[in-house]
């Protein structure tokens, strides 16, 4: 069994093609079903955010289960393997772990550290644990990657900044309505959330992103403050929480005429923003209208970016305007925390990877007593129940010592670089037949996120 993570993220891919990969919380189940349902595909993790889409997969052989996820990939994109390959990279085995590793510690986030990533990662792997498509290799690691996360924020001041994308947007809202539109263009020029304090704000979605979009423009000063949603119910309860106004979705083109700042970030598969809506909404305006388009796929309709007054900043323009992060010594310790803990979790792959065949010299050895046992008693009919328990527990005793040091040993073996060899070298001299997959057991609940 081998680990690949195959993926788009804002390193490789624009945002045109992020949205095409994209997997809504709604598809994600069908998504992994589908991955499931490949022959080489053996678990499945689906990720999917504002900036990366991405899958985990433990398969039985590297070059098909490639193609497999690939196809899969492909094939939700509407598009070949071969168009889509320029925008995708692969991770296998020990770079598979030190991906999923410095995923969750954030250090592969476009905001270097942001612990938002850590959340997300959760909610992909509790819906892989729902839908039964995690198994013995990606529930553990999953949970280490969690583990591995949340030490790097405990340890490090890898966040010490507190950014996210919601924050860095809005830093960049803040610095094109003072005027300062070079940050666009990657020029070093921050101005801190705080500069929106009055500014009034529309945020458009009530999920994760929306919330915590109108928490940070809370904490900032803007206002008045207005969110709205297609569930209306969860604008409502939002907006108490933050002392903002709830509008219905059908009134979104009223209240965006009446803001400086826009935060969008819906599930939605088309556009909640168009190019006629955004031009209603800025007749007869003397000031500048900042949209935050966060969702992947994109809220806004491109060609809304060409109206003069109005600027768009989604996940390609963001990505190309950030250019601050943590302290390079904070980085270079969450390296180094995520260097041991692969090497640890490697230790534990190789050792699980030897389990199934000592397992099965054990059982192979139980079974060879049990036939000799059924043997001696058609050959000696005349022991009594008492002497025949004698002799079975003396011979498990002599089997179990003669295994005992061998299996113990093969498991330390089996922990160290190379040791896959040692389970294989059992098979061939026992000719053991090991099943493909070993049974998972109950896991125990995940702590909080950080």
């Amino acid at each position: 069994m081998n680990l690949i993570v195959v993926g788009a993220s804002y390193r490789t891919a624009p945002v045109s093609i992020l949205e095409q990969v994209a997997v809504s919380p709604a598809e994600v189940d069908g998504m992994l079903d589908r991955l499931l349902a490949q022959q080489y595909v053996s678990e499945a993790v689906v990720l999917s955010t504002c900036n990366r889409v991405e899958v985990y997969a433990a398969v039985n052989g590297f070059h098909g289960g490639l193609g497999e996820i690939c196809g899969v990939l492909a094939e939700r994109a509407g598009c070949t393997a071969n168009d889509l390959a320029n925008h995708l990279y692969v991770h296998y085995d020990a770079a598979a772990v030190r991906h999923t590793f410095r995923v969750a510690t954030g250090l592969d986030s476009m905001v270097v550290g942001e612990a938002q990533i850590l959340g997300q990662l959760r909610d992909a792997y509790q819906a892989a644990t729902d839908r039964d498509s995690a198994g013995r290799v990606l529930h553990e690691l999953m949970q280490q990657a969690l583990r591995v996360g949340k030490r790097a924020h405990t340890e490090t001041g890898i966040d010490r900044a507190g950014q996210s994308v919601v924050t860095a947007a809005l830093g960049l809202a803040a610095s094109v309505l003072a005027g300062d539109h070079d940050c666009l263009l990657g020029v070093d020029c921050e101005h801190p959330t705080t500069e929106l304090a009055g500014r009034p704000a529309l945020v458009v979605g009530a999920g994760a992103m929306g919330a915590l979009s109108l928490a940070t423009l809370s904490r900032s000063g803007a206002g008045p403050l207005t969110v709205t949603n297609r569930g209306a119910e969860r604008a409502e309860r939002l907006a108490e929480a933050y002392g903002a106004t709830a509008v219905p979705f059908a009134e979104l083109a009223d209240a965006l005429a009446s803001v400086d700042v826009v935060a969008t970030a819906t599930a939605s598969t088309e556009h909640v923003l168009t190019r006629e809506a955004v031009a209603r909404a800025i007749e007869g305006r003397d000031r500048p209208l900042v949209i935050l388009d966060l969702a992947v796929p994109r809220d806004v309709e491109p060609a809304a970016a060409e109206l003069p007054g109005v600027v768009v900043v989604d996940i390609d323009r963001l990505a190309a305007s950030l250019r601050t992060g943590p302290a390079a010594a904070d980085e270079a310790a969450v390296e180094t925390i995520v260097a041991s803990e692969v090497e640890a979790f490697l230790a534990w792959l190789r050792g699980a990877d030897v389990a199934p065949t000592v397992a099965a010299l054990r059982t192979r050895a139980d079974d060879v007593v049990a036939a000799e046992l059924r043997r001696l008693s058609q050959r000696r009919p005349d022991l009594s129940d008492e002497q025949r328990a004698d002799v079975a527990h003396t011979v498990h005793r002599v089997v179990q010592r003669l295994l005992h040091s061998p299996t113990v040993r093969v498991r330390q073996l089996a922990a160290e670089p190379g040791g896959d060899q040692y389970a294989a070298l059992l098979r061939e001299l026992f000719d053991l037949e090991v099943p493909q997959s070993a049974q998972v057991q109950d896991l125990p609940d995940l702590e909080g996120d950080a």
